[in-house]
């Protein structure tokens, strides 16, 4: 069977974005069709922290964001070893706060 021809295309990166916002916590939120993603730098002492980006995917792309991490951490984590989370319950890693409300 003949590999179908995708179309191609090319990704420009700004220098802006290039480079990078850290963000230390995420909160995700989902509606039925959409998952929205508030990265979060929250620093020691600061008792207000501000969002530094949102992301908003429709269902198909979280999932495939999801798929995507999951082999990359398993890439790394086959190179450099396993990432260790400091107190945590492997079955439930929170990247972030549960039941926060906030202000946009």
């Amino acid at each position: 069977m003949k590999e179908e021809n995708k179309p191609q295309f090319t990704i420009e990166l700004p220098e802006n974005v290039a480079e990078g916002t850290y963000a230390n916590m995420a909160i995700i939120a989902h509606s039925s069709s959409e998952f929205i993603l508030d990265f979060v730098r929250n620093m020691p002492g600061v008792p207000k922290a501000k969002v530094q980006s949102r992301i908003i995917l429709n269902t198909e792309q979280a999932k495939r964001l999801l798929l995507s991490l999951q082999d990359n951490i398993a890439k790394y984590e086959a190179k450099f070893g396993e990432i260790e989370i400091p107190g945590s319950n492997k079955a439930n890693i929170p990247f972030g706060l549960s039941g926060f409300k906030g202000e946009a």
